[in-house]
């Protein structure tokens, strides 16, 4: 009778264990794609700084346009020093904003439309709009993962046994205040 309940007791604490460790997988999972949008990030930041060197010459709009996206990465680069990811992601988003303007600009332009650079430029942000945009994505499905597993049970025992080490909120990038509230009020039914 004893081997039996050691048995059981046994299997509660490897199934515990297993728990936890897929908790800080998900979590490790997390931080991975948040570190992919830091990348997309420093790579746009990159094709702005060269996009608007190019187009200096053409108009006074990218001194806004510099002033602007310099201002919002410097927002955006203390807020995450300072660990305020909402702060963060506006600053982020604002951004994008500016380059989904961009195209509207280069018509005004022609001269502008035909250099070689600025249309190799152009298409680089385009192309890191997109990259961001998948790793965007690839984050909030991890965060969404990662919330419904430790909602689940048991796994919601072991969150609240070890809340500091594998309870987190991560915030969502780019999604509607109604997304959020829906994917934070999911409950498993039973």
């Amino acid at each position: 009778m004893t081997l039996i309940i050691v048995l059981i007791l046994v299997a509660i604490i490897g199934y515990a264990v297993l728990c936890y460790n897929g908790l800080i997988s998900q979590i490790e999972s997390v931080r991975n794609n948040q570190k992919q949008i830091d990348i997309q990030l420093d790579r746009r930041f990159k094709v702005f700084e060269s996009l608007i060197n190019v187009v200096k010459k053409y108009m006074d709009y990218e001194q806004t346009t510099l002033k602007d996206v310099v201002a919002l990465r410097n927002q955006a680069q203390q807020a995450q020093a300072s660990g305020d990811e909402k702060t963060r992601i506006a600053a982020e988003n604002k951004i994008s904003n500016i380059a989904s303007g961009l195209n509207v600009v280069f018509e005004q332009y022609p001269d502008l439309k035909a250099n070689q650079n600025v249309m190799q430029l152009q298409e680089e942000i385009v192309s890191t709009e997109n990259k961001l945009a998948y790793a965007k994505q690839s984050y909030n499905d991890s965060v969404e993962r990662y919330n419904a597993n430790k909602k689940s049970f048991p796994t919601t025992l072991i969150v609240s046994a070890f809340s500091a080490k594998v309870d987190f909120d991560f915030p969502y990038w780019q999604l509607s205040e109604q997304k959020i509230a829906e994917q934070e009020s999911y409950t498993v039914q039973l």
